[in-house]
């Protein structure tokens, strides 16, 4: 076991942790699982945040204080958000595509679609801002009127459902705030406030961009105590990642069999129906996922980095990939991505921890593809035909939504419904996809995480440190040998 990859022995956990999990929903084990089990996932997850946030605190303001001039930091701020908007875009792009020639939504049974139309225009009806986007109208015809009210007498009789109600208040909150107050939340007021929430992760980076800003303005012999005491702490705390990662396989065994468990319970025919559920929309979403992770990434990798493989890419990424499908969150994965990145692809520490703590919090390729392909599954199966310039609306909203989307699990249900409403269709749907989103979720964060560590290594290339870091390992390289030559 010993001479393993670290990234076999997690993907050994997460098998396992899996068949641990449908092992004990037909023993009926599956509170012993709950209780004993899943809390060590839990531990690794906080662990992970607990290293997460100052680590990106140290590392940014340490990257940040070791440039030369104020204008570099200028120059790959820019750089890092022109590659992030535009892969960002790509993969909305991809979703569309994907969803439109497969057209899931319309693999559903004919009159249950039919049902699904009626719900939708009775609801629109209902809502005085809201228009029926294509026209059609069944509610209008009179054969169909004992149908309708049919549908609406089963529609009022529905129960609530607590979790999806929770998300549409999140929701209608960040509607309601005004164009700039993604601008507002950015600067803290209290930052010992935002260190103690990872949620709040982009005011830690304004902080810590703010503060090594800073230094870098003062002179080098007043700050070089306090540069070598943050170079010091930061090299504790990714010590820590290592310690941590050590484990992870056992953590990540536990984190798997308590999530399948909570979703199965005792009844093994759930955990069939959780794989099953809804399979016309999962399998064109990890369609669109894959084509990411799989064909996208390592392309554009490929491409503009010199010497990069296709394995190269992979095994430099596996570690942090694994990890992103474990824990469904781009924060918590964070020290594991960096460490990837920096030691693997020989992206220099301090472009590393610019580009991809502001990655996490900002870049979710893989949460802007999954709502462009959820909102026409779900205008498909409610027999709603969206235009191309609504499409295109879903486009804008749902990149615009990414960046305000949170690096944890499942936030982007939240900004889902913001793209729901913003074509005009019924936030409520979120519900129909709720019981599958779990675990697509783990699939999403694998593309967020990918694409940041893609992101910052095509920034390190443009800025020309990977060329001077092969240059110089080569370099050592020679001396090395001219030494022992010499020696000899």
């Amino acid at each position: 076991m010993k001479k393993l990859a670290l990234h076999w022995k997690i993907l050994i956990g997460l098998f396992l942790g899996v068949i641990w999990a449908v092992l004990s929903s037909f023993l009926g084990w599956s509170k012993f699982t709950i209780d004993w089990i899943a809390p060590f996932g839990t531990i690794f997850i906080n662990l992970l945040k607990l290293i997460a946030v100052p680590l990106v605190l140290f590392s940014i303001i340490e990257g940040i204080s070791g440039l030369s001039n104020v204008g570099k930091i200028g120059r790959m701020g820019a750089k890092t958000l022109f590659f992030y908007l535009a892969t960002t875009v790509t993969a909305v792009g991809v979703g569309l595509f994907v969803v439109n020639t497969a057209q899931p939504g319309s693999f559903v049974d004919e009159e249950q679609r039919i049902d699904n139309r009626i719900e939708y225009e009775l609801w629109a009806s209902n809502n005085d801002n809201v228009e029926i986007l294509d026209g059609t109208c069944l509610t209008c015809d009179d054969a169909m009127k004992d149908r309708v009210a049919a549908v609406a007498a089963r529609g009022a009789s529905a129960p609530a459902n607590e979790d999806i109600a929770a998300k549409m208040s999140s929701a209608r909150a960040t509607k309601g705030q005004g164009p700039l107050q993604f601008i507002v939340d950015m600067v803290p007021s209290n930052i010992f406030l935002s260190l103690n929430n990872n949620s709040l992760m982009l005011q830690v980076i304004f902080f810590a961009i703010f503060f090594g800003i800073t230094i870098i303005t003062l002179p080098r012999d007043t700050t070089k105590p306090l540069r070598k005491f943050i170079t010091s702490i930061n090299e504790v705390f990714l010590k820590m990642v290592h310690l941590v990662m050590n484990a992870a396989p056992f953590f990540v065994f536990a984190l798997l069999a308590g999530t399948v468990s909570r979703m199965a319970g005792d009844d093994p025919s759930k955990v069939v129906e959780i794989f099953k559920a809804l399979s016309s929309y999962s399998i064109v979403l990890v369609i669109g996922l894959a084509f990411m992770v799989f064909a996208f990434y390592p392309l554009v990798m490929r491409f503009f980095i010199k010497g990069m493989t296709y394995v190269k890419f992979f095994k430099s990424l596996s570690p942090a990939q694994l990890l992103a499908f474990s824990t469904s969150s781009s924060v918590a994965t964070l020290p594991v991505t960096m460490e990837c990145v920096e030691e693997n692809l020989k992206v220099p520490e301090e472009t590393a921890s610019f580009v991809l703590p502001i990655g996490a919090t900002v870049n979710m390729d893989g949460t802007s593809l999954y709502q462009a392909v959820a909102v026409v599954f779900l205008a498909q199966f409610h027999m709603v035909d969206l235009t191309f310039s609504q499409q295109l609306v879903i486009v804008l909203t749902a990149t615009l939504a990414s960046i305000g989307s949170a690096a944890v699990p499942s936030a982007g249900l939240i900004m889902m419904i913001l793209v729901l409403e913003s074509v005009g269709l019924n936030p409520a749907w979120i519900g129909i996809i709720f019981p599958v989103d779990r675990i697509l979720d783990m699939c999403r964060t694998v593309v967020n995480v990918t694409g940041d560590a893609t992101v910052a290594t095509l920034v390190a290339n443009s800025e020309g440190e990977l060329v001077a870091g092969d240059k110089t390992s080569e370099s050592l390289a020679t001396d090395n040998e001219l030494t022992t030559i010499e020696h000899n």
